[in-house]
């Protein structure tokens, strides 16, 4: 296991276009029983009903989130690029049919009792406090029904950051 330690909110400095967009992260969720993580690249951090918030994106077809809705927390874990593969494996294959962690090369760790990846340098640890379904009536402009041609819809949960890790 790594020694993780509290990471000041208001000395976190990433550029999220980069961190979320290009580089990547994991999304775990679940108990320290049973828990389960997939890659995200769409997603943000801010401000939003007076707190330091996450937002992420999860398709309905997705393990992850089923443990997302059934639980109160996620964490989103930040690699460093020599992870790339395992972030690639963990967005390409199913916890569902295999143990997507062991077969990635990635270990659990716990806060809180929330489940992060303990090979990342740089977690978030969240409380959702929302969960919204995209649906094709709520967009704006045509060409987004694109992402969608099979359905497979997106949830949007935004989460308050309640500590931040970093090793």
């Amino acid at each position: 296991m790594h020694s993780f330690q509290p990471y000041p909110i208001e000395e976190l400095s990433f550029n999220p276009f980069e961190k979320i967009g290009k580089d990547w992260a994991l999304v775990s969720a679940g108990t320290k029983q049973k828990a389960n993580t997939m890659t995200v690249s769409w997603g943000g951090v801010g401000v939003l009903w007076g707190r330091n918030v996450a937002y992420i994106f999860v398709r309905d077809s997705r393990y992850t989130k089923e443990f997302i809705d059934s639980g109160d927390f996620f964490s989103i874990s930040f690699l460093d690029k020599s992870y790339k593969k395992a972030l690639d494996y963990c967005g390409s294959h199913s916890g569902r049919t295999e143990d997507k962690m062991s077969n990635a090369g990635l270990t659990w760790n716990y806060k809180l009792s929330i489940p992060y990846i303990d090979e990342g340098n740089l977690i978030l640890l969240c409380q959702k406090l929302s969960a919204t379904r995209l649906t094709e009536d709520s967009f704006l402009s045509p060409d987004i029904k694109k992402w969608y041609a099979d359905g497979d819809m997106h949830t949007m949960y935004v989460g308050e950051i309640l500590e931040v890790l970093a090793r």
